[in-house]
């Protein structure tokens, strides 16, 4: 397994070193007075090491609003899949409304959610629900109702009920829907709740998270500290569907063919 997966990891790091390298070589050719505008790696780095006490509590909190929102948003975006596939008609009834919900811009919304949960986490877990629930609905719901026809028309020729067609048949069928919403959302639950941060976040009792931070250090001129809240947020949405890729894996790498036969 181990080399198998060696020429991939080799490109990762070597993909790694030209960015890096890249970023330097332009951080070194703009005007002096222009090189804040994308500070060094090695000034990031140095001034993540400085702020790491800092950002590591603010990453604690991030991470906290984001599993909260996105595990809230697992629980009820599966019950919403469930009515939403019981019929045609609950769907054209239900859909525009969900559609609408989520459509209305976060910023608008945030204000209402802080009204009725108060700044900071609670708020955070609120925005975090919303950006992931969306997807996680679309992604089962189709996966419900597009289960084979023919394995319907034999459960149904063999008389099984309603709800042994649901759990046995059309919930299986639903799971590689269901992971490819679970990562769309797990790349969006960081994102989320940073957002959560800017629109609705609070630092009282440290409860800033990255979101906070960043608006701490751009309004203080502290780029190269900005630029590390950056990285550490793409790290957490890379860390998040690294997470959901291997569940994935687990759950339907024994018969699903796309991981039964990745080079079909």
């Amino acid at each position: 397994m181990m080399r198998k997966n060696a020429p991939s990891f080799l490109m990762f790091f070597l993909a790694g070193a030209v960015l890096l390298a890249g970023w330097s070589t332009v951080h070194h050719r703009l005007p002096e007075h222009l090189q804040f505008l994308l500070p060094a790696p090695g000034a990031v780095w140095a001034a993540a090491g400085r702020e790491a006490s800092v950002l590591a509590r603010a990453t604690f909190n991030t991470v906290e609003g984001a599993l909260l929102g996105f595990g809230l948003a697992i629980g009820f975006g599966g019950v919403a899949a469930l009515v939403l596939s019981l019929s045609p008609l609950v769907r054209a009834g239900l859909s525009p409304y969900l559609m609408m919900l989520q459509l209305t811009p976060i910023p608008v919304l945030a204000p209402v959610l802080v009204l009725w949960a108060g700044p900071g986490l609670p708020s955070v877990i609120l925005i975090t629900f919303l950006v992931c629930f969306f997807p996680l609905v679309v992604n089962t719901t189709q996966g419900l109702i597009s289960t084979d026809r023919q394995h319907v028309e034999l459960f149904r020729m063999w008389r099984a009920s309603r709800w042994q067609e649901l759990w046995r048949l059309r919930v299986p069928a639903a799971l590689p829907y269901f992971f490819t919403g679970l990562r769309i959302a797990a790349i969006l639950a960081p994102i989320g709740a940073v957002i959560g941060d800017f629109s609705a976040g609070s630092s009282a009792g440290d409860g800033g998270g990255l979101g906070f931070r960043a608006l701490i250090y751009s309004g203080n001129a502290m780029y190269p500290e900005l630029f590390a809240v950056v990285a550490l947020t793409g790290g957490l949405g890379f860390a998040a569907m690294g997470v959901v890729v291997l569940l994935s894996k687990l759950a339907l790498g024994r018969w699903h063919d796309s991981y039964a036969h990745p080079d079909g």
